[in-house]
């Protein structure tokens, strides 16, 4: 199912795209001296094998775009930042939100189950993404969020509220790997990885509207506001492009040509890209290749290994042990602030930094940036660590640990900073920058299941494994892993800012004389 002429293409097309961040110091020297003696191996220079007029055209509609598709996650957002202030109203006796009574037990799966259902969906909205289409797909996706929010607010016993939460988390799965994949493909080299990054930035947008709207109204009207979301984004996304990629590869020719012109604007080279992009649709349909062929070449297992190592430290990264004790983290610090203050004040450094990652990342690159947040998130988990550590043995009331009362704070911030910055919005947009195209789909989907699930495990085994370890112990375990996903980062990880397919398939070990067929095709 995955061997068809139309993923062999697309591949190809992404033969032509931007990676990751590069190494710094002599080892990176050594590698970039390489990777250029190659492209002069291949003949063409660094020039040729950038996409062409890439810094030319309107970026206004491609921003908006992108704004546009991801209020898809912006409603995945308020699906993940609900239960912070909803669990906790109805799990109070008193509560008198809905008709029936709901257990802790009870709140801790209605909690989590939105994991598994993105889990579910992560694999098989790959194969819908590439039959119906960026845009359909997506649009297509309001209906069970619509849906999954009825049955949330109008539920009528603990069954339905779980339904309702298991579908919402089936439709914001689905956008977690066709909102990154549709912003990747529309947007121009220069600016593909701010405009990946809006991806988190409205998740975290999505969340800080749960924690602040969701504490201080009911959960009727909470819920009422959430539902409203998919459908704004169904009415604004209606009226966008479809990508241009995807209608190439679908023979959709002249429709690709109207996408392009509304992307960049009458004044670029349309036709040049256009003609690009036909001759590799053309190239693939004559020589289709398997997936198994695909999957299997040094370069896709490098770029899927990638993918998948991103996602697993990410969620591994302690990021849901952070948010889980913000409330005890204020507490500690002396912080006269209501819980409910606290999770919004977190909510808006993560969406600040979310955006100022957006802004850098075209500048900096991806892999300093991850760089950058592994070593501080590592700095603050064993900061907490040696802060919980010392409450468990001398007592919260102890000399020593009133000394320190600033120290979880200033941690927690910096820790929601850094993991803002880096590691929160970059492991998402990887798969469209590293992957070729015939296993895009299936390396997004593979990759974003693997992330909901390890999210799911974190989720419901914190508490015991808080429980059994010791918290200081549980934020040292954090921080190793941390080490070692700074250590993978640097040795592994090349730069993209800037870079071709080619370019990047180069750097992922790709033979140049492989490179250089491709391009004479």
């Amino acid at each position: 199912m995955w061997s068809n002429s139309r993923d062999r293409n697309e591949r190809d097309a992404s033969e032509t795209e931007p990676l990751l961040p590069a190494l710094p110091g002599p080892r990176y020297d050594e590698q970039a001296e390489g990777n250029n003696g190659r492209m002069a191996e291949v003949g063409v220079s660094q020039a040729v094998l950038v996409e062409p007029h890439s810094d030319t055209g309107r970026k206004l509609p491609q921003y908006i775009a992108a704004l546009s598709a991801t209020l898809g996650a912006l409603a995945a957002g308020s699906m993940l930042g609900w239960s912070s202030p909803v669990i906790l109203k109805i799990t109070q006796d008193n509560s008198t939100d809905y008709n029936f009574s709901v257990s802790e037990s009870q709140g801790d799966w209605i909690s989590s189950l939105i994991n598994l259902g993105a889990a579910a969906v992560c694999f098989p909205i790959g194969l819908i993404m590439d039959i119906l289409g960026r845009k359909k797909t997506m649009l297509f996706l309001t209906l069970p969020f619509t849906l999954g929010w009825l049955l949330i607010t109008f539920a009528s016993n603990v069954g339905m509220l779980m339904t309702g939460r298991f579908i919402t988390g089936i439709a914001g799965g689905a956008f977690c790997v066709t909102a990154p994949a549709y912003t990747s493909e529309i947007a121009q080299d220069s600016i593909r990885g701010t405009l990946g990054s809006f991806f988190q930035l409205m998740i975290t947008a999505g969340i800080l509207f749960a924690y602040a709207v969701g504490s201080y109204t009911s959960v009727f009207v909470f819920n009422i506001l959430c539902t409203l979301i998919p459908i704004v984004f169904a009415v604004t996304f209606f009226f966008m492009p479809e990508s241009p990629n995807f209608l190439v590869v679908k023979g959709r020719h002249d429709e690709a040509r109207d996408s392009l012109i509304r992307l960049r604007g009458r004044n670029y080279d349309v036709d040049s890209e256009l003609t690009s992009l036909q001759a590799k649709a053309e190239e693939s349909k004559n020589n289709p290749i398997s997936f198994v062929s695909a999957i299997t070449k040094k370069t896709a297992l490098k770029a899927v290994m990638i993918c998948y190592a991103l996602m697993l430290f990410q969620q591994l990264s302690g990021i849901n042990a952070v948010i889980f004790n913000t409330s005890k983290i204020f507490k500690s610090a002396g912080a006269a602030i209501e819980p409910a203050i606290a999770t919004i004040i977190i909510g808006v450094i993560q969406v600040v930094a979310t955006f100022a990652s957006s802004v850098v990342v075209d500048r900096l690159g991806r892999r300093i940036l991850l760089l950058f947040s592994a070593l501080v998130m590592c700095i603050c988990s064993t900061a907490l660590g040696v802060y919980f550590f010392l409450q468990d043995t001398h007592g919260s009331d102890s000399s020593i640990v009133t000394a320190m009362s600033w120290l979880p704070l200033v941690s927690l911030s910096l820790f929601m900073i850094a993991f803002s910055i880096g590691f929160g919005p970059i492991p998402w947009m990887m798969a469209g920058e590293l992957c070729l195209i015939d296993i895009k789909a299936f390396v997004s989907s593979t990759a974003g299941t693997l992330n909901w699930l390890l999210s799911f495990t974190v989720t419901s085994t914190f508490n015991s494994l808080n429980n059994s370890i010791g918290s200081g112990q549980v934020f040292w375990l954090f921080a190793g892993i941390m080490v070692l996903g700074f250590i993978f980062i640097f040795f592994i990880i090349p730069e993209t800012k800037g870079k071709s397919v080619d370019e990047i398939q180069l750097m992922l070990g790709a033979e140049p004389q492989a490179v250089h067929m491709e391009e004479k095709k």
